[in-house]
């Protein structure tokens, strides 16, 4: 029992530390899915959607404590417990993912009179963030996160169990930690791997360097709520630090290097075959041809079935991550080719919303952006904001580059800031900036030699 238990603990108590990890790395893209979860059209709890980015970050902390918490064994049984319901409620939330119906529709009145709306289906849990696309290829399913859930939750019982059959005090024993230290780290390592980021395991070997120091210098139960505030301040330094700057470690497809020129002209339409019956006046025998080869269509002799088309994918098209990156004018001008394959270096300053923009960062930007104007580059304002707010904003902050329009959720994935700044060549992002770390040109410069 016992060695069924450390290797629950050991799964358990890495995993969390690493998914917790992943979402503080990016805690504003996390805050974000969060608000689609809150949507009138998916959970309906609206009144959430102002806390969001504080939610964010409290459940980063607690994936994280409470994954130390596994691993060092001090008030396992609060640790356990909480974890039981941090895992139903995520297995709850998964399967409303993989259950939702695309086609459902809910009622809403307005003025009095009842409508029915669309339901909106969060396709991603994000579990993982961006980590599973940047790295593995591609997010888990709503299944499979459900499923991941539900291995997680069988886990959790013999650690559960145990816990509450023991004393509350108990920390890990010395035979413990040389099981659960190492092993955990090597599993931290692990998961490391995979996502292809290795900040968790120096994070990792913080954090068990804090809980050796306090194990050994305080005694009782003020050793185990230090090394939980101990765990908890590292990790809101970390939150904070990614959410005041930029994630340290890059998952998007819009990250420094990577070109959207390239990504676009990996995307494939899917290869379908359609089928049709056809039916002969003369012997009335009905057929099925298929139509990307010779099919009576214009033999008088012949009747299409109605209803009889039907149509068979051959090929999976291949979908690109910035398949909806597209600017467009105040005319309608669609300006993204010229903007991807512009020699010149193109700035971008992107607002996905001009009524939320930090401000205060708009005379540094407008500064950047006249110097770079006059050394021959171009700058675009990137806004989902309809054109007369645009022209307010422009207004208010004279800013005198033109803006074009994108999709809000485009430019929430390009920069983890409003105001963010995007730097591009020939197609390729150079450079990424939070609007309140704008650089100067000549800082900009060095990223396009």
């Amino acid at each position: 029992m016992r060695a069924l238990v450390l290797f629950c603990r050991l799964i358990v108590g890495s995993l969390f530390i690493v998914s917790g990890l992943i979402k503080a790395n990016d805690p504003l893209g996390f805050s974000y899915k969060l608000e689609e979860y809150f949507a009138e059209s998916a959970l309906n709890l609206p009144g959430f959607a102002p806390y969001a980015m504080a939610l964010a970050i409290l459940a980063c902390l607690a994936e994280v404590v409470l994954g130390f918490a596994v691993l060092f064994g001090g008030r396992l049984k609060l640790a356990s417990i909480a974890l039981f319901v941090l895992t139903v409620f995520f297995g709850w939330l998964t399967l409303y993912t993989a259950t939702c119906d695309p086609h459902g529709t809910y009622a809403v009145v307005v003025n009095g009179v009842s409508e029915e709306r669309s339901v909106t289906c969060v396709t991603d849990c994000g579990c993982f963030g961006d980590a599973m696309k940047g790295s593995v290829g591609r997010s888990l399913t709503p299944w499979e996160s459900f499923y991941k859930d539900a291995i997680l939750f069988v886990l959790l019982l013999p650690i559960l169990f145990t816990a509450l059959r023991r004393e509350e005090t108990m920390w890990n024993s010395k035979a413990d930690d040389m099981v659960l230290l190492p092993g955990g780290l090597l599993l931290v390592a692990v998961w490391s791997w995979i996502f292809t980021w290795w900040g968790p395991v120096w994070f990792t070997l913080v954090g068990f360097l804090g809980y050796a120091i306090l194990k050994r210098r305080v005694q009782g139960f003020k050793a185990e709520w230090a090394t939980a505030g101990w765990i908890a301040l590292i990790t809101f330094a970390f939150t904070w630090w990614c959410y005041a700057h930029l994630p340290v470690r890059d998952y998007r497809p819009y990250a420094v290097g990577r070109s959207i020129s390239e990504q676009k002209a990996e995307a494939k339409p899917p290869v379908n075959s359609v089928f049709l019956s056809y039916k002969n006046t003369r012997t009335g025998e009905v057929k099925e041809y298929d139509t990307s080869g010779p099919y009576p269509w214009n033999d008088s002799t012949y009747v299409m079935v109605e209803n009889s088309n039907r149509v068979v994918e051959v090929e999976p098209g291949v979908e690109s991550q910035v398949q909806d990156f597209r600017l467009t004018d105040r005319d309608g001008y669609d300006l993204t080719n010229d903007i991807l394959s512009e020699a010149n270096p193109v700035l971008l300053v992107l607002c996905y919303n001009v009524k939320k923009t930090d401000t205060g960062n708009m005379p540094a930007i407008a500064k950047l952006a006249a110097d770079a104007e006059a050394a021959g580059w171009f700058v675009y304002g990137m806004s989902a904001n309809g054109w007369d707010d645009i022209e307010q904003f422009k207004h208010e902050h004279q800013l005198a580059f033109p803006f074009a329009q994108g999709d809000e959720k485009v430019i929430k994935t390009m920069a983890r800031a409003n105001p963010g700044l995007l730097l591009l060549k020939q197609g390729r992002v150079m450079g990424i900036w939070n609007g309140n770390q704008a650089p100067s040109l000549e800082e900009a410069k060095e990223r396009v030699k």
